[in-house]
């Protein structure tokens, strides 16, 4: 379920060039999220990593994080 989720937020990656050649890059609704890198291949590679984090400290500190198609890696407490 977590390889999906996160191919799936990776989809949604939006990707600009910026005005020195370098590359930067987001995810739009995760919040403080990008990465920045020479080439664009290395930004998504970049990102991929930070996405990985962010959804693990995230997850970890009890804070929500986003559905992406249909994926909720909400954790409930089971009784």
């Amino acid at each position: 379920m977590l390889t999906a989720y996160l191919d799936a937020a990776m989809q949604r990656a939006f990707y600009e060039q910026t005005a020195d050649g370098s590359w930067w890059g987001n995810i739009p609704g995760f919040k403080g999220l990008w990465a920045d890198a020479p080439t664009q291949d290395q930004c998504r590679e970049e990102l991929r990593s930070a996405l990985e984090d962010w959804v693990v400290f995230s997850l970890r500190r009890g804070h929500p994080v986003p559905q992406v198609d249909g994926i909720d890696l909400t954790i409930t407490e089971v009784a």
